[in-house]
Order: structure tokens, then sequence, then C-alpha cells
């Protein structure tokens, strides 16, 4: 036990000079959806890990990306939010026991309790608290999770535990749905509209995703602290059940009306499960870096970061990306991964680096589809697949019809 604290403070004291003397960048349901997404990305683990700025990193080396929410998605989302909640959450109560399918209680009962957790971390730019307050908020949270016999228990801004990468994650999802039978579902509020009774997919889904992050926390925080709701006056103390259903309570049309959604994220949690296996451990990865490797932001007189653009840039080489068109949504440091990864198959998708597994550089594959270049013998196969497009392709080309005007024109 006492090795095991000791790897522990080893690790952190790597992750802390990685970082240098910023304060550190909390994990999120975001930042651990993306990084399930791509779970080859040892760049992303490592800095995501040390809670390294990579907006920061990533306009001081000259990548810049358009990244993250303006400040006015931010500002309206806080008036949702705050409009949501508003007269101690009997109004939300309502709209969730419709969702949910359960009853609230007669009008002016105290079939409800409200316990609010704290204020949301996230929304002072994602800096990580002081490890005591996490300590806490997490036993707080855990004291919290008991159904009440009598009615719903509404907790806001609960804060949950995840581990990945063989380290813990803070996350905190908006609130917690805990009916009488012990049930719990996870409530997101989100922003976005919705209009005519759709959505935006794309937000939809990534909504989801992040849901099913705190679903999957949820159950194993239960499980790895032994938590067994406790309810009296009932004949039968039921199991504590995190369930797959979430509720996504958006605004109506183009109203700050909330309008709650029932989602069933099933598939996002075994993709999550199966990623999160995938992971390597933060401490296999730090044992292939250099002892002094640090990423430190620390600003001069001018506000502008003192360390060279291009010690940064050669600490980044260090670690191996994994870059898919796919980061440019996720990631900030897509920008910079995709200029690195120019002329490789692996910038075009997932898909075609599969289908060319083990042919590297887009040169290489055409080399092979047009028989210029002779294949390996583990690259026969994705080979022969080349050169049958490369010549369905010539014989289309070779068989369209001319652009008007004829060969002239």
């Amino acid at each position: 036990m006492q090795n095991r604290g000791s790897e522990q403070n080893r690790t952190e004291a790597r992750l802390d000079l990685i970082r240098g003397s910023a304060a550190r960048r909390r994990h999120d349901a975001r930042t651990i959806a993306a990084l399930t997404r791509n779970p080859g990305c040892n760049r992303r683990a490592v800095l995501d890990a040390a809670g390294v700025d990579k907006d920061g990193l990533s306009r001081h080396i000259g990548f810049a990306a358009p990244f993250g929410q303006s400040q006015f998605a931010i500002i309206r989302g806080n008036a949702f939010e705050a409009r949501v909640r508003n007269d101690g959450g009997t109004d939300l109560l309502r709209l969730l026991a419709d969702c949910l399918g359960f009853d609230p209680g007669p009008e002016g009962s105290p079939g409800v309790t409200v316990v609010d957790l704290g204020a949301s971390a996230e929304q002072g730019g994602g800096v990580r608290p002081a490890a005591e307050n996490l300590a806490d908020r997490l036993d707080r949270t855990v004291a919290a999770l008991r159904p009440d016999p009598h009615g719903i228990v509404l907790v806001a801004h609960p804060l949950l535990a995840l581990p990945v990468g063989g380290q813990d994650v803070h996350l905190e999802p908006d609130l917690l749905v805990i009916r009488p039978d012990g049930q719990f579902h996870i409530v997101e509020i989100k922003s976005f509209p919705v209009v005519d009774g759709q959505a935006d997919g794309e937000k939809v889904a990534a909504a989801a995703v992040q849901a099913a992050v705190y679903v999957l926390a949820l159950r194993r925080m239960l499980r790895a602290r032994e938590v067994v709701p406790t309810v009296p006056m009932m004949p039968v103390v039921p199991p504590a059940t995190v369930s797959h259903d979430v509720v996504l309570v958006c605004p109506r049309d183009f109203s700050n009306a909330p309008l709650a959604t029932r989602v069933d994220v099933r598939r996002q949690l075994l993709g999550l499960e199966h990623q999160l296996t995938r992971l390597a451990t933060i401490e296999a990865l730090l044992d292939d870096l250099p002892a002094g490797l640090t990423f430190d932001l620390a600003a001069g007189p001018d506000g502008a970061p003192t360390r060279p653009a291009t010690e940064l840039t050669a600490g980044l080489d260090l670690l191996d990306a994994r870059y898919t068109p796919d980061c440019l949504s996720t990631c900030e440091l897509a920008f910079r991964c995709r200029h690195e990864a120019a002329g490789r198959t692996a910038a075009l998708g997932a898909s075609v680096r599969e289908d060319l597994g083990g042919i590297d550089t887009v040169t290489e594959a055409l080399g092979l589809a047009h028989g210029t270049r002779a294949p390996a013998e583990d690259q026969a196969e994705a080979a022969e697949r080349l050169r049958i497009t490369a010549r369905m392709y010539a014989e289309a080309l070779a068989g369209a019809p001319l652009p008007l005007g004829g060969a002239d024109g």
C-alpha cells in the first residue's frame, strides 16, 4: 500500500513538472469523450493527465484553433440553467416527472428535496480546485446518494470520480435525480435549442456521450465505495441502480422555456467501456519520456510565455499523436497534429487508415496503386485493392462524357 502511494506521488510529481507553474486544467466529460474516441493518442493522454493548457500551448507554437464556446454562448447557457433551476426546482421536477414517468406529488407537497453540492468548477475555465475541496465534495456527494421514500431527491453539482488511464478524474454533472425506488438518472442542461421537435444531431450525439461518461462514473463510484442506499420504513432496500436513460433539458424552439428529452445511452456506454480499457496507463507513458520534459507556459513581464516555441514543439514531437479529422472538433492541438500528419494516410480518417493497414504515406499508396512500387509482404492485400480501385477510376474517367464545348472547349 505504501509502495502504491509513493508511486502515485512520483507520478503526480512528473505530471506537475510537465504542466509547469500554471494551474491544472480539469478533465471533464468532454475531454474524456474525446480521449476515448481516440485512445491511441498518447499526446493527448499525457497532456490531459498533466492538466496542460492545450489552448495556450497551441497559440504559443503558432497553431491556434478556433475551439470552445463563445462568451455569448456561455452567458446564454448560464442564463438558461438559472431559468431551469428557478423556483426551488418545482418546475424542473414536474418537467422530469413527465419525462421519466413518476409522480411528482400534489402541488405544494414536500415531495422534492434539493441538495446543492457547490457551484460548478467548470464555469471557472476548467481550473482544478484544491485537492481537499475535491475530497470534501466527494464525501458530501456519497452522503447525498440516499433515496427518500417520501419523494424525489435532486442533487445539484454532485462530484463523481472515474479512473482514466490509472488516474482518478473528477467530473461534475448538472443534476442527479434519485427516485424513491433507488433508481438514479443523470440530467444534463444544454443551451442548444429543440426546434419543432428536432435538435442539431451532432450536438445531441456529443451530449449523449458526455452523459454516458457521467453514468459510467456514477456506476463505478457506487460500486467502488460500496454505496448501498438505505430507505427507512421500506421492507426491502432497493439496489442502487444508475439508469441508462438520461435526460437532456434544452430550450424549446426559440424561447427560454425548457423541454426535457429522455435519451438511451446504452450504445455510448458500451463504446466508452471498451475504449477506456484500451487506454495505456499514464505511468507507462511517462516511463518513455525524458525526465525533464515540461510544457511550462510561465509568462514574462509582457504576459507572453517565456519558453521558446521551438522547445515546446520539440517536446510535442516526443509524444506520439494519432491525428484523425475528428480531432478538429475535439482537440485544441488538432491544427498542429494535422500539419505534422500531412502526407500520411492516417490524416485521411480512421476508415482509410484501417483499409490501408501497413501503408503509412499517401505517396506510398499512390505508388502501389499505379504499380510503380513493389509491395512488402504485409502490404500485398491492400496493394491489390489499390490497383483495382485505380483501374476502375481510370476506366470511369475514360468513359466520362466530354465537357460542354467538346474537346476544344
